[in-house]
């Protein structure tokens, strides 16, 4: 997407390039905000698992992110694996290979679905894997628009491609590939899909993000692309950053147990993870943390697994990243301690300021700094040890600095020289704004 436009026609069958002025990009200056389904689809709590995942709930979640979180800028609702695979968990294709919803899970379509979403003012992600699907390849589907087929585009020998292994490498010298997943996102074009999520990306898989990104250009439709996997290699992460709107840098998020998640399995792993991967980020190049199982604590519905300490230094962390903020739980159970920290604007503001951090201080006792492009620094400290404890801020500005904490969105005075968070409970947090 980040790229001149090329823009496919098909004359007398035949397809003619053409690279008019690059006006369907899409930069998007800022890391989105919304949900995703996986979280919920990957528990193990009685109600959810594989079977979760339909057109009701879907609607359910996209409900009550308009009426909960869209004020403060959340509105991806972002469909995660199966929709298009049967509750048995078999994927299926049209007769061009091209990906289609289940008619049990989705029986409106998607289309549907996706105008429903856009009626309450947000937007509609579908997900995507690397390779070439292997039922695409054993019915060697006609390629659409033209004379190829499916095995055509295959590489020989056939390879594995994928973090599963569970598709074949494609072939892109052959130029069908190419057209082939302009087929697949014109398809998502004419659905009005805002968003899509590549999974399975390894170190193989540079081409195939490549050309996503190419199809999402031709289609002429702004969508954002993710590169996902658990998490991408960081060797490709600088190859990916011309074509790919956020990489994923860490493991799955999720526990696969009751809960969304626990502090150990695996939100904590993030604190360590993130900073091997800040140097290969340049502008409008997202480091993708994951979903943040905030969402719900009490009452009804699967519950998040982490505490409300540990849910705020959740939203702290992401933010100070730069991440995309997206909510991996029920949101239709929203609790009002979710709603409070999810919607604090001073802290979305770190996060949409669209700039990365610096680890100042490792170890359990962490401080983190950031400039915004105002010339604003933030800087947050972490506890990640198992007892309270005091954590020093040096400023590293001359003179008196106010300075303002933007959880509590309390203003904290002057201070000259260092600031100190007191009692700062474990796997706690603070955010604060020099200046």
């Amino acid at each position: 997407m980040k790229r001149l436009l090329s823009v496919f026609l098909t004359v007398l069958g035949v397809f003619a390039l053409v690279v008019p002025p690059a006006d369907a990009r899409t930069p998007f200056v800022k890391p989105f905000m919304g949900w995703s389904s996986w979280s919920l689809e990957s528990s193990t709590r009685a109600g959810y698992g594989t079977s979760w995942l339909n057109e009701s709930h879907i609607r359910d979640a996209a409900s009550a992110m308009a009426s909960k979180l869209k004020s403060a800028g959340y509105t991806y609702v972002n469909i995660d694996s199966g929709w298009n695979a049967s509750q048995s968990w078999v994927f299926h294709t049209d007769v061009n290979g091209i990906p289609d919803p289940d008619p049990t899970r989705f029986p409106s379509g998607i289309p549907a679905l996706a105008s429903y979403v856009h009626s309450l003012g947000l937007k509609l992600g579908l997900y995507a894997v690397t390779g070439l699907e292997k039922e695409v390849y054993d019915k060697n589907a006609p390629i659409f628009g033209t004379s190829c087929r499916a095995q055509d585009i295959a590489s020989r020998p056939l390879t594995p491609s994928n973090g599963w292994g569970g598709n074949w490498k494609v072939d892109f010298t052959n130029p069908c590939a190419q057209k082939y997943y302009d087929s697949i996102v014109a398809r998502f074009a004419s659905w009005g899909v805002d968003f899509v999520k590549v999974d399975g990306t390894t170190a193989d898989n540079v081409p195939d993000i490549r050309a996503w990104s190419a199809a999402i250009d031709h289609a002429r439709r702004p969508m954002w692309l993710t590169a996902s996997a658990w998490p991408v290699p960081r060797s490709i992460g600088s190859a990916l950053a011309p074509y790919a709107n956020g990489v994923r840098v860490d493991t799955d998020v999720e526990c696969y147990c009751e809960t969304v998640s626990t502090w150990d399995s695996s939100v904590k792993a993030r604190w360590a993870d993130l900073p091997g991967w800040l140097g290969v980020f340049g502008p409008q190049y997202r480091p993708d943390l994951d979903s943040m199982p905030i969402s719900n604590n009490t009452g009804s519905g699967i519950q998040d697994g982490i505490s409300d300490v540990e849910r705020q230094s959740v939203m702290t962390f992401w933010s100070m990243a730069s991440s995309p903020l997206y909510v991996g739980g029920d949101i239709y159970f929203l609790d009002d301690p979710a709603v409070s920290i999810l919607t604090n604007p001073e802290v979305i503001a770190v996060d949409q300021a669209g700039t990365y951090p610096t680890r100042v201080t490792g170890g359990d006792l962490q401080v983190w700094k950031k400039r915004a492009p105002d010339g604003r620094w933030y800087a947050a400290v972490y506890n990640l040890g198992a007892t309270p404890a005091d954590i020093p801020v040096d400023l590293g500005i001359p003179g008196a600095r106010p300075v303002r904490d933007l959880v509590a969105r309390q203003d904290l005075g002057r201070f000259r020289g260092t600031w100190t968070a007191s009692a700062v409970p474990p796997h706690g947090s603070r955010l604060i704004r020099i200046g």
